[in-house]
């Protein structure tokens, strides 16, 4: 099943209820937010406080996407504040496999992300340990960014990879995705599509959503 997970970046961050309430009603399947700490990435957004407060309007599950510096420093903190998944960057620790079971042991779902131009290699012996792998198709930092194409050949090989692992393991793509290249990353074997833009700027995001869960 493909589940979209509409980007809260793209939100009215000066009523961002009325944003959950439209993606509710559109039938998101996760909310996702970006947590940006201006070290990874050149730019701030969310926090402990927002998960927390999205956690009190919204039972659609939190989809945290941690673009952060050292993660392990706050993982416990991100899962108190409500989050379901927590994604960690493998650029991003020096001790990728170890932040992974901790956010496990926090009773949350791992997930690890790849910049565009990370290889695959950088997690090949953690597969064991996440739900979810995230491809980034756009250099994280900022919304509204246009999708990178090679990435499209990424999703084909790490699909082949987790074939090849055995286990049951989601892809998600985040940066750039819209009803043109969403049916392309399906076919390459993406299941979790996060939609920014696209979503929240259409006129019916239902339909949006709708579009893109059944893009072909």
């Amino acid at each position: 099943m493909i589940k979209v997970a509409p980007s809260l970046l793209a939100a009215d961050f000066c009523n961002m209820e009325k944003g959950v309430r439209k993606m509710e009603e559109a039938g998101a399947d996760y909310l996702h937010c970006d947590v940006m700490d201006g070290v990874f990435v050149p730019n701030y957004s969310f926090g402990f406080q927002m998960i927390e407060g999205l956690k009190k309007i919204t039972d659609i599950p939190l989809d945290v996407h941690l673009m952060i510096t050292q993660p392990e420093r706050y993982i416990e903190r991100f899962a108190q504040a409500g989050s379901d998944i927590i994604t960690v960057h493998a650029e991003a620790t020096k001790h990728l496999q170890r932040v992974l079971k901790q956010i496990e042991q926090c009773g949350r779902k791992p997930a690890v992300v790849l910049n565009p131009a990370t290889p695959l290699d950088m997690i090949q012996y953690v597969l064991d340990d996440v739900d979810m792998v995230l491809l980034m198709s756009v250099n994280p930092g900022y919304g509204g960014q246009g999708f990178i194409p090679v990435v499209l050949q990424k999703v084909r090989d790490l699909k082949a990879m987790i074939d090849a692992h055995g286990k049951e393991i989601d892809i998600e793509i985040d940066g750039g995705v819209n009803f043109e290249n969403a049916p392309k990353l399906i076919e390459a074997g993406a299941n979790v599509l996060v939609a920014g833009s696209s979503v929240f700027n259409d006129p019916d995001p239902a339909l949006a959503v709708k579009r893109l869960r059944e893009s072909k």
